[in-house]
């Protein structure tokens, strides 16, 4: 149970770590010259978690389970920092106190990302390390949002003369809004739908989406990388948005894994 507790608290910070510090970067070059101040808290954040990377790589899965457990509570410190400082941002574009190229639901997108990380590392250090069926349904609401938030964002920042592509964000957008709903819909029969049968049905419907929408931005990915299409897309955003779509993937398989050890158990 230590070694499970070692790995997967920096499974989940080497991930996360690193997106935190890319919410940061993105941030920083969203903002307008006039936005001094926040472009240097931006800049600040990078520096934290670029800290907390070092660290990072000074840890084996064989590392003592209390240090590791000091080392998640540091992380979600700095963690809840980022989410407060992407909390602030996302009020003054909303009371329009500052104008920038920071979608507001990208904003609030990258703070519920942060959420979830502190979530996840305060589950670990209480010793939360298997996925219940509710947990299960949770966290595929919160990564089909966030799937759908992708498409929205890959839409509006392609440039309008790629219509295809633009086309077929908005359809990855609206399919997944609707797998969304059904998730939404599915959390509220608890506890009658925490049974293997439907999850497994629904894992696997969702499994089929975020494959197709993982090669999709893979694509995209590759063609920016290229110069091959016309966007506002950085490199660095479009591959952020494909790591994101494999780590739902590794999501749906561990959790898949996990009701057919349950499943197993109970003949």
């Amino acid at each position: 149970m230590a070694e499970l507790f070692v790995s997967r608290s920096l499974d989940e910070i080497r991930f996360w770590s690193r997106i935190m510090k890319e919410h940061a970067l993105f941030l920083s070059l969203g903002f307008t010259y006039e936005d001094k101040q926040l472009i240097e808290e931006a800049k600040q954040f990078i520096g934290v978690f670029e800290r907390i990377e070092q660290e990072l790589s000074t840890y084996t899965v064989d590392a003592d389970p209390q240090l590791i457990k000091q080392f998640n509570s540091k992380v979600y410190q700095a963690t809840a920092s980022i989410w407060a400082y992407k909390r602030k941002v996302l009020g003054l574009i909303l009371r329009c106190q500052i104008r920038s190229n920071n979608y507001a639901l990208l904003v609030d997108h990258t703070s519920r990302e942060a959420a979830y990380f502190a979530k996840r590392l305060k589950e670990l250090n209480e010793g939360k390390l298997k996925p219940l069926p509710e947990a299960i349904i949770k966290e595929n609401v919160f990564f089909l949002k966030i799937m759908a938030d992708h498409a929205k964002f890959i839409g509006h920042l392609l440039d309008p003369s790629e219509r295809k592509l633009v086309e077929q964000a908005r359809e990855f957008s609206h399919d997944f809004d609707q797998l969304l709903y059904q998730a939404i819909d599915l959390d509220s029969m608890r506890p009658q739908s925490e049974t293997a049968p439907l999850l497994d049905q629904f894992l696997d419907q969702n499994r089929v989406s975020v494959v197709s929408l993982r090669n999709f931005k893979k694509t995209a990915r590759d063609l920016i990388e290229e110069c091959r299409i016309k966007s506002n897309i950085h490199p660095l955003l479009a591959d952020h948005v494909f790591r994101e779509a494999e780590r739902f993937l590794h999501i749906i398989d561990t959790f898949e894994a996990s009701l057919t050890k349950e499943n197993d158990q109970k003949k």
